[in-house]
């Protein structure tokens, strides 16, 4: 039978490893079970004690009301995007101008959560596509980008979710996917570097020839 202290070894080992287990973000079956505002109610009970064992004074004006803003901050603003009610709507549209060049929107705002340290990850989103039978409106590419990354996340997990998103609603393989972001794990714990950055790529189709791909990266310069 594994002990506290095996566990606790066993997480150690792993260290600052990035481990993703799947594609999809992990989730229990019974995630929604409860209703939004018992959710809050929880975990502002929770986050209560773990101020409360950080020997903070809860009873002191500054700090009573931080538990239920730390609990309505996580439901409804940084991991809104594990909600599947709160995905948005991704209609596309006919390509009836008959534009059959690579689409690119770059420098997409990326706010999101390690879920190794819940440290931010933020940088930019970089997305191209060849525009076939369907195109879909420029503001919902930041919008796929931002759903996907309001969940505790894994950058590798980030970049393919959003590629999958895309390839499945354009109904289409020829897509690239590019991240670059500032991980506050590694910049303000740990190794504590603040000048390095983390890059990943995710691409299919016409995309998988390096003189396509050159052509993306030489645009998003």
């Amino acid at each position: 039978m594994n002990t506290l202290k095996d566990k606790n070894t066993s997480i150690d080992d792993i260290g600052d490893s990035h481990v993703m287990t799947s594609i999809e973000t992990p989730m229990r079956s019974d995630a929604f079970a409860v209703s939004t505002s018992e959710k809050i109610n929880r975990i502002a009970k929770l986050f209560y004690g773990i101020m409360h064992e950080l020997g903070l004074d809860l009873n002191d004006d500054s700090l009573s009301g931080t538990p239920h803003r730390v609990a309505k901050m996580y439901i409804n603003e940084l991991f809104y995007g594990l909600n599947p009610l709160n995905k948005p709507n991704l209609s596309t549209f006919s390509n009836k101008y008959g534009y059959n060049k690579i689409l690119i929107e770059k420098d997409i705002r990326v706010n999101s959560a390690c879920e190794h340290h819940f440290l931010p990850i933020v940088g930019k989103a970089h997305i191209g596509y060849l525009a076939k039978e369907k195109v879909i409106g420029l503001s919902k590419l930041n919008r796929i980008v931002d759903y996907y990354a309001h969940r505790p996340q894994v950058q590798e997990r980030l970049t393919i979710q959003i590629f999958n998103e895309l390839k499945s609603i354009l109904q289409t393989d020829d897509i690239i996917v590019v991240i670059e972001a500032d991980h506050l794990c590694v910049s303000a714990r740990g190794v504590k570097d603040i000048t390095s950055s983390t890059l990943t790529v995710e691409h299919g189709g016409v995309f998988s020839t390096a003189d396509k791909r050159a052509e993306f990266f030489n645009l998003i310069k």
